[in-house]
């Protein structure tokens, strides 16, 4: 080994001595006499070893030892002068054997328990706790339950934290890496030096540890692994519960001092099934909602916002600590952190308070399909694939150019099981979106045929990640009342939605959902809305086929971010005509999807009928709502829609409550193709209708007759989307209407109706 060069004091850390640190007394031994003597020297490989961060058990090599004739004290502190174990009663230098290691042999008959080492620098000099002297600070439960991939509460086992161990503050630091020949933790507390903390190991588990006193929250940290070849790797913390601003990405020690303040929301959250509650979703990418807020500024603004347009809940696109800001949060490396892009742990928690004291629940996007490729994270994390499959053909994603995950491995489905569970346990989120589902459900998911391997049943269905995503629904809707899982899943792949322990006509169980986006009724929609009005009678199937199948699962009705970017168009500019048709059909659209059976959801600025594309750079274009851009109500009346829309559907239970059963709906007319109208009833537990007739053509039409459900003699307008206040041109109802004993649409009763050009409107009893 080479000479190590000085190194400057002052970038060392140390513990502020207290009072309980022992004072040596005069006639305390020194080192030189007084019996002590040098340690058995360590023999070549043990040496190599420590030094190379590849030991398996440094506590065995440093700290204190019983030896024949007395104690033996060695550490490794590279940069020393000069190293002394103090305690009640004794001072003792210990001998330089060379690369930062001192021992010597104390003529003591039991290890002082509080012994601490006073360590001599160039210009300082620094009182010590011995890191080797403390035993494990992780229970041999935790390890069992790690090892059986079972730990429910895994991040309170492993990454960093901030514990009194042995009577000593200081940070337990804990790290899975099964493959690897050694583990050291580095950080600003030790110069990134990966001398002189090695970890280590606990056993079969493949967990390396190590108790470091006198490190606290605020220091940064990364695990120094070296791979089975004999290499050496840094890499962020898996389990690190906070993070450095990209593009820096060392771990954080932290802990939560945030009191929570919305035990009325979760006392209650859970009271309706979700299915059976109004249930309609602000999706917002928090970094662009207003470019430039903090956690804690956007707890100021967007619970208001929220509020006020009448959303139950927002959707927040994915907050877990990502590389690269373009991905969106979709390229996860962070998976317990929280972005630090917007602030700390503390301040995310505000913000989902602030919206839970605000009354509106928070869904978050969860992104266990895949994790990208660099080679500080997750990636051959100790030198062999251990998150990602052992396939290279199965670990690599054909689309994105990640990793997948090894759902298979049992430590791995803990990882990602416990990690759901931690973002609704830890910061009381409310449900999980569950980004790509399908492509963690097909082996052949985007590969030909040839660049993939049947499962063993000769099927393509992926079994251990039907397994996983079975495992994690059950744990979290055990673990976490009142939380709801939701499916981006754009397959017919059977029981995506149905209990786990529902076995369906494909010999699965049910995948444990909650709810899933209903892609294709998006698709489908939004193909009929593009087409020219002329042209819209050839595709009016595009409108009802969604009612086919509109029971087999609990379904989400989803305009999200993915129908808002990459040359798409923003919803108001898919539609065809000029800018007043283009609004009309954006807001018949809103009163189409608010009628139809299943849940909504919103991306931020479609709420105001935004012309632009969605940038992560910019987001919306707030300015479109000044009146000094336009005195017409143009874009604030598409808003001032969108709140009366959430209005009138959280009051009527019939939009709501019998979502999923075919009772619920009724088509009034669904084959007016010729005429671009559609008319159907909406009804709630009690039977009570609500009509919606949409009219897709841009003329108006009057004394349109429709059946009408029988016992309601008289219908009034609850909602027209072509009111004059949303921008529209006033055509309507004012005056109730009277059910007339015509038959119509086969039924006994009707109404003759004024229907406004590209406009939905809702009739109710009254």
């Amino acid at each position: 080994m080479t000479a190590r060069p000085p190194i400057p004091a002052t970038f060392l850390r140390a513990p502020t001595p207290t009072q309980n640190t022992p004072a040596p007394t005069k006639n305390a031994p020194s080192g030189k006499g007084n019996g002590i003597r040098p340690a058995p020297p360590l023999d070549a490989p043990t040496r190599d070893r420590l030094l190379h961060g590849a030991h398996h058990d440094p506590h065995g090599v440093l700290g204190a030892h019983h030896v024949p004739g007395g104690i033996v004290v060695r550490a490794l502190r590279p940069w020393a002068k000069g190293v002394a174990v103090v305690a009640k009663g004794l001072r003792a230098e210990l001998l330089d054997e060379g690369d930062g290691l001192f021992a010597a042999t104390l003529p003591l008959h039991r290890i002082p328990p509080d012994y601490r080492l006073l360590v001599t620098y160039e210009d300082t000099e620094l009182t010590l706790d011995d890191p080797y002297r403390f035993l494990p600070a992780l229970g041999e439960l935790d390890l069992h339950l790690i090892g059986e991939g079972r730990h429910e509460e895994l991040w309170q086992a492993l990454g960093a934290r901030p514990m009194t161990h042995q009577d000593v503050a200081g940070t337990r630091f804990t790290v899975w890496a099964p493959n690897a020949q050694g583990v050291c933790v580095v950080g600003d507390f030790n110069v990134w030096d990966s001398t002189v903390h090695p970890m280590r190991s606990l056993g079969g588990a493949g967990v390396w540890e190590v108790f470091l006193p006198g490190v606290g929250e605020g220091a940064l940290y990364k695990f120094e692994i070296t791979r089975p070849d004999g290499s050496r790797t840094l890499r962020a913390d898996p389990m690190a519960r906070r993070a450095e601003v990209p593009p820096a990405n060392a771990s954080i020690v932290d802990a939560s001092h945030h009191v929570w303040r919305d035990a009325d929301w979760m006392a209650r959250r859970g009271a309706r099934p979700v299915h059976e509650a109004p249930f309609s979703v602000y999706e917002v990418h928090l970094a662009s909602w207003r470019p430039g807020l903090t956690y804690r500024q956007l707890a100021d603004q967007l619970p208001a916002y929220v509020k006020d347009l009448g959303f139950t809940h927002v959707e927040l696109m994915p907050v877990a600590e990502h590389p690269f800001g373009g991905s969106w949060g979709y390229q996860v490396t962070g998976f317990y952190a929280p972005t630090a892009r917007l602030g700390t742990p503390d301040d995310f928690k505000h913000l989902v308070d602030a919206l839970h004291r605000a009354g509106i629940g928070v869904i978050m996007d969860w992104v266990p399909a895949h994790f990208p490729r660099d080679d500080w994270a997750l990636a051959e994390f100790d030198g062999r694939p251990l998150y990602e499959h052992q396939d290279p053909v199965r670990a690599s994603h054909p689309d994105w150019g990640t990793l997948e995950f090894d759902y298979g491995r049992k430590e791995v489905r803990n990882f990602l099981v416990a990690n759901a569970v931690y973002w609704c346990e830890e910061f009381h989120i409310d449900g999980l979106r569950v980004d790509a589902v399908a492509s963690m459900l097909y082996l052949d998911y985007s590969r030909e045929a040839g660049q993939w391997t049947p499962n063993e049943h000769g099927g393509r269905e992926n079994l251990d990640a039907v397994a996983f995503l079975q495992e994690m629904n059950a744990t979290v809707y055990r673990r976490c009342p009142g939380v709801v899982t939701i499916a981006e899943e754009s397959t017919a792949w059977d029981g995506v939605t149905r209990a786990t322990h529902h076995t369906g006509p494909g010999g699965f169980g049910g995948l444990g959902f909650g709810l899933k986006w209903n892609m294709g009724w998006m698709h489908d929609s939004l193909e009929y809305m593009t087409k020219e009005p002329v042209h819209r009678k050839y595709h009016h199937g595009d409108m009802t086929f969604a009612m086919v199948y509109a029971y087999s699962e609990n379904y989400v009705l989803p305009i999200s971010h993915d129908e808002v970017v990459h040359g798409k168009r923003s919803l108001v500019s898919k539609m065809p005509g000029d800018w007043w048709q283009q609004r009309a059909n954006h807001r018949a659209f809103l009163g189409f999807m608010w009628a139809h059976p299943g849940k909504q959801l919103l991306f931020m600025g479609q709420e105001f009928a935004q012309g632009a594309e969605w940038s992560e750079a910019h987001g919306p274009d707030w300015w479109l709502l000044d009146p000094s851009y336009s005195a017409e109500p143009d874009h604030r009346g598409v808003r001032d829609l969108v709140r009366d829309l959430n209005t009138r559907y959280r009051a009527t239970p019939a939009l709501w409550q019998r979502d999923i059963v075919p009772e619920g709906f009724e088509w009034i007319v669904g084959d007016a193709a010729d005429d671009n109208v559609l008319a159907f009833a909406r009804y709630d537990a009690q039977g009570r209708p609500l009509l919606a007739v949409c009219n897709f053509s841009p003329v108006v039409r009057h004394g349109y007759r429709l059946g009408v459900p029988a016992g309601e003699p008289v219908w009034q307008e609850a909602l027209n989307t072509d009111a004059s206040g949303y921008g529209g041109s006033g055509v309507g109802n004012p005056d109730p209407l009277k059910a007339e004993p015509t038959a119509w649409h086969g039924r006994r009763s009707s109404v003759a109706a004024v229907l406004p050009p590209l406009a939905t409107v809702w009739l109710r009893p009254g």
